[in-house]
């Protein structure tokens, strides 16, 4: 672990004090993203990066319309503004759609820096995939929460009383009940377990087995285990330990459905995610009623948005941090 622990805190080194693009490009990823698969490319200019999907990353099992590879976007767009907001290098950001491609393109200007504040969390924040303290988030950090989700294009919804809660545990053991009645969605998310720091090193990718308090075993030890141990019944208690240990959850849907709201999502979830981890608030992905497309539906008009898309299912409470995910190196992100 000591080798994994000294390459994860090199990807998550301070900015520079005179940052250039790369060193924005490897704040942008940081960002939030399912399985750890980093779907993004990096086109640079003189005072503009592009950021592109990387189909050839998809998760078709649990992603088949490529919906999270584009709130992940979403997500390395803002750590790229904010990171060139804190640098002195305002940035604006722009979604462009053409027949081949949508990418989003990200200019650089130059102003006082802001911003400082969420850029110190970037490299941070973290999906906390454990139990939390049980304890409620006081009134004073939830309003700066829902400030800092706020987003043109973006509902984001707030769930803290119980009796909620435990309706939203529902949706989420009927999703992970489904997933894991499906060969596929277990094969594929078994692909991106890294079961050891090794793996984890040398592909720089996936979910590193001690990131969410599973035990480091050698590669094929772990598979072997997983087949056995990975079950619906397992999964199931596990999620509704960690619903009941969590202070909420909050709810994003977009406005319009389709690419560019999906981006608009990313970006106000990130926001979320980085005032949450200054306020000392993590947080974890609870995807599994918007994920499973025949209970989508349901889980939409529960929440009063009927004919609508929810994006992303965020639960958030306090609790010790986990080890951090790798991330490939830059220069393998930059086309």
């Amino acid at each position: 672990m000591n080798s994994y622990e000294r390459a994860a805190s090199a990807i998550r080194a301070p900015l520079p004090s005179e940052p250039g693009l790369l060193d924005f490009v490897r704040f942008a990823t940081l960002a939030p993203n399912s399985h750890n698969t980093q779907p993004w490319k990096f086109r640079l200019g003189a005072d503009a990066i592009d950021i592109l999907p990387d189909f050839s990353r998809r998760t078709p099992a649990v992603d088949p319309d490529d919906h999270h590879i584009f709130v992940t976007l979403g997500c390395a767009a803002e750590n790229l503004l904010i990171a060139a907001n804190a640098s002195g290098r305002p940035a604006d950001i722009r979604v462009e759609t053409e027949e081949t491609e949508t990418r989003i393109q990200v200019s650089l200007g130059h102003a006082p820096a802001r911003d400082q504040e969420l850029c110190n969390a970037i490299p941070a924040r973290q999906s906390t995939r454990s139990d939390y303290d049980g304890e409620d988030v006081g009134a004073e950090d939830l309003t700066q929460l829902r400030r800092a989700a706020s987003m043109p294009g973006v509902q984001a919804i707030f769930l803290t009383e119980r009796p909620k809660l435990e309706a939203v545990l529902e949706f989420i053991v009927q999703g992970n009940s489904a997933q894991m009645d499906d060969p596929a969605f277990v094969r594929e998310l078994k692909s991106w377990i890294r079961f050891n720091a090794g793996s984890a090193i040398e592909t720089g990718d996936g979910l590193f087995a001690k990131c969410s308090g599973n035990p480091a075993l050698p590669t094929w030890a772990g598979r072997f285990l997983f087949d056995r141990v990975f079950t619906k019944e397992a999964e199931n208690k596990k999620y509704t330990r960690q619903m009941r240990s969590s202070a909420g959850v909050v709810v994003f849907a977009a406005e319009t459905d389709g690419p560019e709201g999906w981006i608009q999502v990313g970006r106000s979830f990130e926001r979320f995610a980085l005032q949450a981890t200054v306020l000392g608030i993590r947080h974890a992905h609870m995807n599994m009623p918007i994920e499973v497309a025949e209970l989508r539906p349901a889980f939409a008009d529960w929440l009063g948005m009927p004919g609508r898309r929810p994006n992303l299912v965020i639960r958030f409470g306090r609790t010790a941090p986990m080890p951090m995910s790798m991330r490939r190196p830059v220069d393998d992100v930059i086309v």
